[in-house]
């Protein structure tokens, strides 16, 4: 999205088109799950294993989905770089003995609880004027809420749990097993557009931490050059004006959008001085590194908040081809 928020203000102003967690407990001896057969496979040094593994060291694949495809091969070839290993974007013995000092199981099990199946769980409608008449725009099901929270896509989730009822409190069920953990103030922040990534930097110029973005367009393309960031707002509301999209329909009217991982820009809004502009998260974390954006820089809602608890206004925002 191509916003101009303040990161202070209550709501987002449309502009222009634009450590292991407690509840993963990591089993002694995980079965590998009844799935079918054109499911990801499961085992050590598959896909989904190297998913698991870059998410936790912090080369982000994006939505996990146990799938080989262009945010895992960023991934792979990011972490490559970082660890000054030959940078292939595939998996070959190298990269898999650098990933695998982290010997955890691909996967953990959790238990549903209430609080996880309560909802409330409601479609979003397509339309902002009706989106504007929600208290949030939260999930939209316990797939979803589950998908977010273990940086998993809904089809991966119900691969992994055939049969079993993910609307149930009590059910036990297999997901990846993340290890969300604060990052380490970074120095200076990059967007590439050239592999639609965003990389952290320490102080002594190294990338600990690499991330997959959608970034701009042919309508609305990428700011290049050096910015500042301005603030940050989290759970913002958003400002939609259909008059500042360049592919809106003209019926409809501006519109005060709720808060919520359904939102537009998602769960956070990092503010640049580049007018207009900015980085967040987004609904749809499945089309993060694959489809264009309005101008703005769009990563995963889990992604994103990584990201900002990362930064502040000390830290320049380099946007390059």
């Amino acid at each position: 999205m191509t916003l101009r928020p303040r990161a202070t203000a209550p709501f987002l102003a449309l502009a222009l088109a634009c450590a292991a967690p407690a509840w993963a407990q990591t089993p002694a001896a995980l079965p590998a799950p009844i799935a079918e057969s054109a499911a990801p496979a499961t085992g050590a040094r598959s896909d989904l294993h190297a998913q698991v593994l870059l998410d936790r060291v912090h080369f982000s694949p994006g939505e996990i989905d146990g799938l080989p495809g262009s945010n895992q091969k960023r991934a792979v070839a990011g972490f490559q770089a970082a660890r000054g290993l030959k940078v292939t974007g595939e998996l070959d013995d190298a990269t898999w003995q650098a990933l695998q000092p982290d010997t955890t199981p691909v996967l953990a099990r959790y238990t549903l609880t209430a609080e996880d199946v309560a909802g409330p769980f409601q479609p979003i409608p397509k339309k902002p004027a009706e989106q504007a008449k929600l208290k949030a725009l939260g999930f939209t099901s316990v797939q979803e809420s589950l998908g977010e929270r273990f940086h998993a896509s809904p089809e991966l989730l119900r691969t992994l749990n055939p049969g079993v009822d993910l609307a149930k409190a009590g059910s036990e069920i297999q997901v990846p097993n993340i290890a969300p953990a604060a990052l380490p103030k970074a120095a200076k922040l990059v967007i590439d557009k050239s592999d639609s990534t965003l990389r952290l930097y320490d102080a002594q110029g190294k990338v600990y931490a690499q991330f997959p973005v959608s970034s701009g367009s042919k309508h609305d393309p990428l700011p290049i050059g050096t910015w500042k960031i301005l603030g940050i707002s989290r759970e913002p509301t958003f400002h939609y004006n259909p008059k500042l999209f360049w592919d809106a329909s003209k019926k409809e009217s501006k519109a005060l959008l709720p808060p919520g991982p359904n939102n537009p820009v998602g769960r956070v809004w990092i503010d640049i001085s580049k007018p207009h502009y900015g980085l967040h998260g987004t609904p749809e974390p499945g089309h993060v590194g694959k489809t264009e954006s309005h101008g703005c820089v769009r990563m995963t809602n889990w992604d994103a908040l990584q990201v900002a608890d990362a930064v502040d206004a000390s830290v320049p925002v380099v946007m390059q081809e």
